[in-house]
């Protein structure tokens, strides 16, 4: 048997979306900005594919912009900024790295990894153009109070419209790892912006999506052709765009049945692994309600988490060790750092995510051979179940003192 635990890296190509792309990489190939017959046919589907987009978002499809993934979308987002950007100390590298290269400020988060909504009103001021916040978090899971802060965005409006303040502010949401679990209704979330990708919910790498409201003025990144309403210049990807409606679709349709069921495996693994391993850590917030149901985030002190993926992968076992963009460059997560978890607990942290295809026969599977690689490695260095568990209390002791 293998299995693959990697879901909010990548996940495989639903059938039907592959099956509604395959037509636009080879027979349905035309440009859809030439002039002729078929490539306003190929037009027309682009057109359909982006109102059904729009629609699974309950947004219109003239607000919404194709893009080659979630990095771009959220540069896109941050670019338009005409002020400040507000955002937290856990967000995506492709949002933070933004926000630092102009004037910002950089909230912490409670230990579970959630954002709270009043320290958010707090540093609402004149300057502030832009708010910038995950759905959830795709390293420990944490959901963000998103409606929360949509309000607090809402009265900071108000009051700027009632002194006369000219500067406008909005709310950028990135639901990538969100969507297919959670709701990404725009109006029930109250964002001005929404990032999305299809490589998340089973559509094609490379292809994602910014909806923005009415009002929001984006900057264009890319110039040229002035595709996409001047906003993404460049030859539009109709296959990428159908299939990410096609996958949308399907998410939408799927998510609160496989929410709930990869809930229960989710919590299951958990189980197991804590009554094996109870000095072991589970990194994210507590309570089902705040997390991504299907993200275990579980640290091993004292282990390297780079040895533990070794030892899995030779049992046929996939997991990640936080965001595959930091876990490229094996160095600590940017998010475990914000949480405050100690070095000794963060270099032996492993991202559990299940995805459609998981099943409890396989997380029995994946259990075992990750319990065989805890003691293997235990064993290695001498660790015994009374030092681990000693280290353990110890390391939340001092990290409780910090």
């Amino acid at each position: 048997m293998e299995s693959y635990l990697d879901y909010a890296a990548a996940t495989p190509m639903a059938p039907e979306v592959a099956e509604a792309m395959l037509p636009y990489l080879g027979e349905r190939f035309w440009n859809p900005s030439a002039p002729y017959a078929l490539a306003r046919s190929a037009k027309a589907d682009l057109e359909d594919a982006r109102v059904r987009l729009a629609h699974a978002l309950g947004a219109r499809a003239d607000n919404l912009v194709i893009t080659a993934g979630a990095t771009e979308a959220n540069n896109l987002a941050l670019a338009s900024s005409q002020g400040a950007i507000l955002t937290d100390s856990i967000e995506h590298e492709s949002v933070l790295a933004c926000a630092r290269s102009r004037e910002h400020r950089i909230l912490g988060v409670q230990a579970d990894g959630r954002l709270r909504a009043e320290d958010v009103a707090s540093a609402l001021d004149a300057s502030v153009g832009l708010v910038s916040l995950e759905l959830a978090n795709g390293e420990v899971g944490a959901i963000q109070p998103v409606r929360e802060v949509s309000r607090a965005v809402c009265d900071e409006r108000a009051r700027r419209l009632r002194e006369g303040e000219g500067r406008p502010i909005w709310l950028h949401v990135d639901a990538s790892q969100a969507a297919g679990l959670l709701s990404v209704n725009v109006s029930s979330l109250g964002a001005d912006l929404l990032t999305l990708s299809a490589a998340k919910i089973y559509g094609p790498k490379q292809v994602g999506l910014l909806w923005a409201a009415d009002g929001v003025v984006l900057r264009p990144l890319v110039l040229g052709g002035g595709q996409e309403g001047g906003v993404r210049s460049g030859t539009e990807n109709v296959a990428g765009a159908v299939a990410f409606a096609c996958a949308l679709e399907l998410a939408q349709k799927l998510r609160k049945e496989e929410a709930a069921r990869l809930s229960g495996l989710r919590n299951r693994l958990q189980v197991r692994l804590l009554g094996r391993f109870p000095w072991a850590w589970v990194a994210g917030p507590s309570k089902d309600k705040w997390r991504l149901p299907n993200l275990l985030h579980v640290s091993f002190p004292l282990l390297e988490a780079r040895r533990l993926v070794i030892l899995l992968e030779r049992r046929g076992v996939s997991v990640g060790t936080g965001s595959a963009c930091a876990a490229s460059r094996m160095r600590v997560s940017h998010v475990l750092a914000a949480l405050g978890v100690p070095e000794e607990v963060a270099m032996g942290s492993l991202r559990i995510t299940l995805g459609r295809p998981s099943t409890q026969e396989e997380l029995d599977f994946a259990a075992e051979a990750l319990e065989d690689a805890v003691s293997g490695e235990m064993a290695r260095l001498g660790l015994t179940e009374a030092r681990m568990a000693a280290e353990s209390a110890r390391l939340r002791r001092e990290g409780g003192a910090r």
